[in-house]
């Protein structure tokens, strides 16, 4: 496998999505990159609106990306109907793609309504908004306790912290239950 650029990989990818007119927003690693303090990251992760007719075009992209690559159809079938996960990994690089299907739930619909274009490798990328990834951060330090999730929250916080909308981020701590450790990451 080559040494590759995890950004060279992410722009093939939104390439595929914007072909196939599928939604989306990085999120992740990539995005702590962006908001919060740099620091390595072994995987792509990546929010989409997926439609059931849309299952086979991607598959059938992801494959003619990578002769390679992996990616299972039946766990695309699956991540669609439980609105899960699914991955691709590129045979060229090991590089693993995490799709997540949205929710659709008032929280996912905010947070594509809000998803923020940035300039990647010469093309525009759509990123999950800071505010956004702090609350989702939260919610898996919430729902599967780690240090991790709470130091990115964190360093989005102190990096992005006079660019962020509070009253946005305080609304949504709270709607979401997780207000109290948005409390304790600010002091």
């Amino acid at each position: 496998m080559e040494q590759s650029d995890p950004r060279d990989l992410l722009v093939r990818i939104i390439e595929i999505l914007d072909r196939l007119n599928i939604s989306y927003f990085v999120t992740g690693g990539m995005a702590v990159f962006i908001w919060g303090r740099p620091r390595f990251t072994a995987d792509v992760d990546i929010i989409i609106e997926l439609r059931r007719e849309d299952l086979g075009n991607l598959q059938n992209a992801l494959r003619d990306l990578s002769k390679a690559g992996y990616v299972d159809k039946e766990m695309m079938k699956e991540a669609f109907a439980r609105r899960g996960e699914f991955n691709f990994i590129d045979g060229d690089t090991g590089i693993k793609v995490d799709f997540w299907v949205a929710k659709g739930d008032d929280l996912a619909k905010q947070e594509f309504s809000r998803k923020i274009p940035k300039k990647i490798k010469n093309r525009m990328i759509y990123f999950i908004s800071p505010e956004d990834l702090i609350l989702r951060k939260l919610l898996w330090d919430k729902s599967m306790p780690s240090t991790k999730q709470l130091e990115d929250a964190e360093s989005i916080l102190k990096i992005s912290g006079d660019k962020l909308d509070m009253k946005y981020l305080d609304e949504w701590a709270r709607k979401t239950d997780v207000f109290e450790t948005l409390q304790g990451l600010k002091r």
